[in-house]
């Protein structure tokens, strides 16, 4: 087995040189033991990736030949899994997926009971303990059910929204023959909208560009068909459909925060000075909405593992991250991609404004997005970057983020790539673009 398929948040590596079918049985074992309970109830869902039904086959007979029982959801969405648990009061479930990666690779993205994330310090490395000791007690065989909860997971997200006042929107949907494709073909059937999929049909080998919408080349036919369609907006799904991209009636790409500025100052005035966390690469805009409009800002740390055990410690109401993930508490503070849709197409039907205009207030500030570097010793650039830098105001959260009056930077270890995150934030363009040629020489 090769051990750095282990990361931070999941399981992942290449299909079948680092992940096959012998360490799909092992995990599966190794899950069950983790769990500590006799028979636990364990859900599985798969993607549409070509080697996720051999994969989930192998995954099962581990659980099922170490006595638990297995609940079989067939093709999902990691949300879709998520709320399966959630909603099911079932024991855990593991979701195969590699999530945005190319269809060469898979993995597994682990639950415990209420959908609680398994992340390396919550248990993936007892898990990959367990994997490589192999010391698994022969029980019972478990037993497998198949059950569907689409329809379910469908209905929840439609809780709350009075689609009949909402205006007859055109929207392009991207989901990059990717499995998001199964929701997006049925949850709009009741609503007023008129949508225009593209890349819909699944196909396991994503022939038309990786389900990757952080990576701009793969918006481009979806930015296309938004000005070809003269539709009010764009969204695209990422593989797995935990993250969700917007493009504007102009066909411009939306960053995933300030999404999250005009989703807070929604949800503040409906539910009045809530908790609402942001990740240390986010716009300042994000944080000065949420303050403006009596919230609670909180800042933290990225990824989906340290975000969700952070919302449930100190009961944060909604949350998101640059990436284009949102979490929300009444998703057991699982990623909420269509909650987040909805309420924009909800404030959208109330205005007169586009979808730029909404969002041309929090555009205050020039981002330089999130920029990569292949570094031989990470650790070492980042100490020197706050020596360099040491006048700042310093915060250690995640990585290093250095702060002055009209800039900040944030540069940090990738939790899933062996890479150097930065990012830069100024008053002025002319400053931003300084700040990103001077770091980027000095990285």
């Amino acid at each position: 087995m090769e051990k750095s398929i282990f990361k931070a948040y999941d399981i992942r590596g290449k299909y079948p040189s680092e992940i096959g079918g012998k360490v799909a049985f092992k995990i599966g074992k190794a899950v069950v033991k983790f769990l500590r309970k006799k028979n636990p109830n364990i859900v599985i869902g798969r993607d549409n990736r070509l080697s996720s039904s051999f994969l989930s086959k192998k995954l099962k007979q581990g659980i099922l030949a170490q006595g638990g029982n297995v609940i079989d959801i067939s093709l999902a969405t990691t949300p879709l899994l998520y709320f399966s648990v959630f909603y099911g009061k079932y024991d855990g479930g593991i979701n195969i997926t590699a999530s945005h990666n190319p269809s060469c690779y898979n993995g597994f993205k682990i639950v415990k009971r209420k959908a609680v994330p398994i992340g390396w310090k919550t248990g993936l490395k007892q898990i990959k303990e367990l994997v490589e000791k192999e010391k698994f007690e022969e029980t019972l065989k478990g037993k497998e059910l198949k059950k569907s909860f689409l329809k379910d997971y469908i209905e929840f997200n439609q809780v709350g929204f009075n689609f009949k006042k909402m205006k007859l929107f055109k929207i392009v949907i991207d989901t990059a023959n990717a499995v998001p494709g199964i929701i997006t073909s049925r949850i709009f059937k009741k609503t007023p909208f008129k949508i225009y999929p593209i890349f819909n049909k699944l196909i396991g080998s994503f022939p038309n560009h990786d389900p990757d919408p952080l990576i701009s080349k793969n918006l481009k036919q979806l930015q296309n068909q938004v000005k070809k369609r003269k539709a009010n907006l764009g969204i695209a799904f990422d593989g797995d459909g935990d993250r969700i991209i917007f493009i504007d009636e102009k066909g411009a790409i939306v960053r995933a925060d300030l999404i999250l500025s005009l989703i807070s100052e929604i949800l503040l005035k409906e539910k009045k000075g809530s908790k609402i966390l942001y990740d240390i690469r986010s716009s300042n805009i994000v944080r000065e909405t949420i303050e403006k409009n009596n919230g609670k800002a909180i800042m933290g740390r990225v990824g989906h593992s340290f975000i969700k055990v952070k919302m449930r410690e100190e009961d944060i109401y909604f949350g998101g991250e640059l990436s284009g993930h949102y979490y929300f508490k009444k998703n057991s503070f699982c990623e909420a991609p269509f909650f987040v849709l909805f309420k924009i197409l909800e404030y959208l039907s109330h205005t007169e404004k586009s979808f730029s205009e909404v969002i041309k207030p929090f555009q205050k500030y020039y981002h330089s997005g999130e920029m990569n570097f292949k570094v031989r010793d990470k650790e070492k650039k980042i100490k020197e970057l706050e020596e360099r830098y040491k006048k700042g105001k310093i915060s250690h959260l995640d990585g290093l983020r250095c702060d002055f009056s009209n800039w900040w930077f944030s540069a940090r270890l990738s939790n899933t790539e062996p890479l150097l995150r930065l990012v830069i934030e100024a008053k002025s363009k002319d400053l931003m673009e300084k700040k990103k040629k001077e770091i980027r020489k000095s990285i």
